[in-house]
């Protein structure tokens, strides 16, 4: 038997391959849509790809599962649990085959039994690994976003991002019944979780790659609670808001993604600074400036919005980009391929072009804002010459805030109307937890007319001054 992890870690997502090295077979649990990287590693140790294995139709990444397919002529394993079909609406030109609980799928001389484990989804399903060599006792399990290193799935997708009234809570109940059926399996087996930490497809989630039930048992939060009540609000609580793209993964992938070969690629623009700003005029357009925001501050193209490559790109992009706009990212040459495979993986597919990072660089007048220390916002506040806007999460806005600050989360800046908004009789100093959101928030809020000011280093920094905090 062969087993190889693979995993993105601008997505923080997890896949695996099973091959039998006997008969030259192999499948791919949970494929990405960059296939590349399977391909490479099937042609290196000789392997056929003969199918890809979903646990549940993701919110969080573009499945690859068609793009292998279509690759290799695999087969697209899915669950047909939960509703019709699994809730899957593949095109009936598409090689595939609904896999209920029990069903087995063999690999050659490798097999895996079909758990249905709903809860995050009522579809979902893992995968119990048995090699052929040693058939009396399972290796281990891939539990896709039903069990992660220290935490499980989140029920309440499908209600924040899809509307479906009472999942959150129908889900949490069906993940309770779940758990008690995976506590009945042997503690030794593997678990091959489908995300690391980072992902927002849980609230907790482990840096570490994998687990075994038996130690999930003994420190999984999830795994305590004995009342199912007890667990539906303990699993509630406490989840953060999902990004705004996961409507839009469910629905691509509840249908399959198009072949990457029929996406019309992005082109590498020539052209000055009074063109981009007529791009950035126009509202079919997102023209997003990709620079270190310290670099942005010291000048930029109005319209513009300052997402940076590449801390955190793929997730604000996924919050602040209409799925319908035309992309055009201002950035270092050696970057644009992979900011473009990054948005392929979240299913930005109009990516309409490039633009060098020297077009601005070289220009003459750009607009600026300035950047400020806590020290300086507070005493601009306590005169009463600034406003200050907080664009953290809810959560973390709950903990403690400045006084006296208002509150709107970064993903709702671009739809906010003159209610969500601060007023605009005077500046705003803008702040995150740590900088790099507010310095996203500070580029939106300037093409919204205000006068805005950067406070640098966030919440860290004001309590690093050791400022008063609500």
């Amino acid at each position: 038997m062969y087993l190889k992890y693979f995993y993105d870690n601008e997505l923080s997502q997890a896949s695996y391959m099973v091959g039998c090295q006997k008969t030259g077979e192999a499948v791919v649990i949970d494929p990405s849509r960059h296939v590349n990287a399977y391909l490479q590693i099937a042609e290196e140790q000789g392997f056929t790809i003969t199918g890809a294995l979903e646990t549940h139709i993701h919110a969080d990444f573009v499945s690859g599962a068609v793009e292998l397919s279509g690759r290799t002529g695999a087969v697209i394993y899915h669950s047909a649990e939960g509703d019709e079909n699994g809730g899957y609406a593949f095109d009936s030109s598409l090689n595939t085959k609904g896999v209920r609980d029990k069903d087995r799928i063999h690999v050659g001389n490798v097999w895996m039994d079909v758990l249905h484990t709903p809860g995050h989804t009522p579809e979902h399903v893992s995968y119990l690994l048995t090699d052929g060599a040693h058939p009396e006792k399972p290796i281990g399990v891939f539990t896709g976003d039903f069990v992660f290193v220290g935490d499980v799935g989140r029920p309440d997708l499908l209600e924040k991002s899809v509307g479906v009234k009472d999942s959150a809570d129908a889900g949490a109940r069906q993940m309770f019944a779940s758990i008690q059926s995976f506590k009945q399996i042997e503690d030794y087996l593997q678990i091959w979780p489908g995300h690391g930490a980072g992902s927002s497809c849980g609230k907790a989630l482990g840096a570490v790659p994998t687990s075994t039930v038996g130690y999930e048992k003994m420190f999984n939060p999830a795994f305590q609670p004995e009342q199912e009540q007890e667990f539906v609000d303990f699993l509630l609580d406490g989840q953060p808001e999902p990004p705004a793209y996961f409507a839009s993964m469910k629905e691509i992938n509840k249908y399959g993604a198009p072949y990457l070969s029929e996406v019309h690629p992005p082109v590498l623009l020539s052209i000055d600074t009074k063109e981009v700003e007529k791009l950035a005029e126009n509202e079919n357009n997102m023209v997003v400036d990709t620079r270190n925001p310290a670099v942005y501050a010291r000048g930029h193209i109005p319209g513009t919005v300052n997402i940076s490559y590449p801390e955190a790109f793929t997730e604000w992009m996924g919050w602040l980009t209409d799925y319908e706009s035309n992309i055009y990212l201002i950035g270092a040459e050696s970057d644009h391929e992979a900011m473009r495979d990054a948005l392929y993986g979240i299913g930005m597919d109009r990516i309409a072009g490039f633009i060098p990072a020297g077009v601005v660089e070289r220009a003459g007048r750009l607009r600026t804002y300035e950047n400020i220390p806590p020290q300086e916002v507070k005493e601009e506040k306590e005169k009463g010459n600034i406003r200050v806007l907080d664009v953290r999460f809810q959560d973390e806005w709950e903990r403690e805030r400045i006084p006296g600050a208002e509150h709107i989360m970064l993903g709702h800046l671009p739809a906010g109307t003159d209610e969500d908004l601060p007023s605009k009789d005077k500046p705003v100093a803008v702040h995150c937890g740590s900088g790099k959101r507010s310095a996203i928030a500070a580029s939106i809020l300037l093409n919204k007319g205000y006068d805005v000011k950067n406070m640098v280093g966030g919440m860290m920094a004001w309590k690093t001054d050791n400022l008063e905090t609500d």
